[in-house]
Order: C-alpha cells, then structure tokens, then sequence
C-alpha cells in the first residue's frame, strides 16, 4: 500500500509510537496522537521540545518555520525561548539571495517573538524541487505543569481565536497567485499574502495560560480544524459538539475555498487556536484576547466520549466531516492530474 501525501494515518502512527518505548524517566511527556510537543524535567524546570518542516510552500518560509514550531510550544503553556533550523535548499536553484532571504526571514520572526535563534545546519541537496526547512523549537513552561492536548475534560467550552484555513489561503496565493489575480484583483491577493503574519498564536496562548483555567490547547494545522478538534478528542477521551455559525473564517478565506472546491473544516490553519477550558473562564478569556486585538469565540463544549464529535447547525448535528489528507494536499494531487 502506497500512503497519499500528508500527515500518517494515526492509526499507523499510533502502532509506531506504541513500539518504541522512552527509557529516560526525565521524559514528562513523549510522543502521542494530537501530542505535538514534548516535555522534559530539566532541572527545577520543565523544558518543551518541538520540531517540525515546512513542505506545502517557499515564499517567507523562513517566517513561516518558526512561528508553525513556536506555536506547538507555546500550547504546552511555555514561552518559546530558543530556536534552530536545518535549511536543505535545492542545487542549481540556490543563489546566496536566497540563502540571504532565509535567514533574514528566520531572524525577523525570532525577534518578533522575542526568541533567540541559536545554531542548526544548511546544506545545497539534489532531488529538491523546493526549500526545506525544518525547524526545532525549546521553550519553558510557564507554571508548574504543562498544558496537554490530552488535558479537556467534559463540560469544557472550547474556544477558537482568529480565523480558520488562513494559512491555507496564503499558500494558495503564493502558489497559483497569478490565477487568483486575474479573478480577485490584486488587493485581494495581497491581503491573503500577509496572512503569513498572522500564523503566529502565541500572544493569545500566552494569555489564555496567564488567566488560567485552561485545560487543553492546540492549533489545528495540516488536516484543519477537524483533525485538531478530533486530536484532542481522541487525546482526552471526550466528545464535542461544535456550533458552525460560531466558527470564525475570514471572507478571503472563505472565497479561495470555493473557488478551489475546498471544505475550510479540513484544511491548513495555522494561526486559528484551540483552547479547551473551564467554563466559569471562558468568556473571560474570550474577552481578553479580544482586548488584544484577536478575535475569538466559543464554539462548542467537550461532552462525554460516547456522543461522538458533532457539528451542529440550523438545529440538527451530523458527525463532524473527517478529511484522510489535507484539503490542500488534494488540490495539488487534482491540479497535477491535469497537467
């Protein structure tokens, strides 16, 4: 069996994971389905490891690497301290302006986020069509236990900050920006351009563990919103009910996925946030990322396991769709099957 582009199947992923046992005892918490980082005891302190590639684009990719492995940090309910990278960039292809604008893209994000970019590794690789970069991430946690995604308990309301599938829309700008152009106009693409800027959910992170009360967080990235939300289901042992009208999606956002036939529920979304926590505090929560200048809404409450995953609307709720890939991933296979 040859497995589709994307993310392993978690049913593979979790036999493999299951396999290899962790020896250290200082390891507080190891691989899991929807566990996106680690945590170790070092010291009088609890250190947070993450790494992750970027593959889906080139353009600000260096921005890009860090904020995707800063945010998987920061859902641990940790500061993203230090940063390293290994840049595999594609021979016959790689100027020194593009090793130059990498790196300066790298730097900018870490000093944004007030993080310090400490080593890693380039290299010039045949067989690369593209950039790799896949960065590496430590940060410390902030209070005497990390947030798990298995952490949600029932009656949790969860909430959702931003918007959903705008790392999505500025992927496709940056790779079929010529054709949205000619239909959207070049306002529209710029706006989805700068979306890159907004992949970032560490201030509200960083908030929401502050106020306290929060249970669970993760950031649905590959496989969107849905296979966040199912990750931290399956994680926690609960079910949801998710409400769509409180679903929050930008309108260019929105206009990309129908123009590509793409379901927004299962599609690329880093810089949306999910934060599961104790009811008495989400509003409040709600209400001070709002004063940040985020948006965010309650969309939905973690009920017992045996109810499923439901999304509701106009009174009537199905199972929520399941996407096996990245809606992303399956209009770069349809668009390559019509060459």
């Amino acid at each position: 069996m040859i497995l589709p582009v994307g993310k392993l199947p978690s049913d593979i992923l979790g036999r493999l994971l299951k396999k290899h046992k962790i020896l250290d005892p200082s390891v507080v918490l190891g691989p899991g389905i929807g566990e996106d980082a680690a945590v170790l005891s070092f010291g009088n302190k609890l250190l947070v490891a993450k790494t992750d590639p970027i593959t889906f684009t080139s353009e600000d990719i260096g921005w890009y690497t860090v904020a995707v492995n800063a945010n998987d940090v920061v859902t641990r309910g940790a500061r993203p301290r230090w940063f390293l990278c290994t840049a595999l960039l594609p021979e016959g292809k790689t100027t020194p302006r593009l090793a130059e604008d990498i790196f300066r893209q790298i730097h900018r994000a870490c000093r944004a986020l007030r993080i310090s970019s400490v080593g890693g590794h380039s290299e010039i690789t045949s067989g690369l069509a593209r950039p790799i970069l896949v960065g590496f991430m430590l940060g410390e946690v902030l209070g005497k236990r990390p947030v798990t995604t298995s952490g949600v308990r029932e009656g949790d309301c969860l909430i959702l900050t931003k918007s959903i599938a705008l790392e999505a829309a500025s992927v496709i700008v940056r790779e079929r920006g010529s054709e949205v152009t000619r239909k959207w106009g070049a306002a529209f693409v710029r706006r989805c351009r700068n979306f890159i800027k907004e992949l970032s959910v560490v201030p509200e992170a960083l908030i929401a563990t502050r106020m306290g009360g929060v249970h669970s967080m993760h950031d649905p990235t590959e496989g969107g919103l849905s296979t966040g939300i199912y990750e931290m289901a399956e994680a926690s042992q609960v079910g949801f009910v998710i409400e769509r009208e409180n679903i929050l999606i930008q309108r260019e956002a929105q206009v990309l996925c129908g123009m590509y036939r793409l379901d927004p529920l299962g599609i690329l979304s880093s810089g949306a946030l999910l934060i599961a926590c104790d009811p008495k505090m989400a509003f409040r929560i709600v209400r001070r990322i709002r004063k940040s200048g985020v948006s965010a809404s309650v969309i939905g409450r973690a009920v017992p396991r045996r109810q499923g995953v439901l999304l509701r609307e106009g009174g009537s709720a199905i199972p929520f769709p399941r996407f096996p890939r990245d809606e992303i991933a399956c209009l770069a296979y349809r668009l390559q099957q019509q060459r």
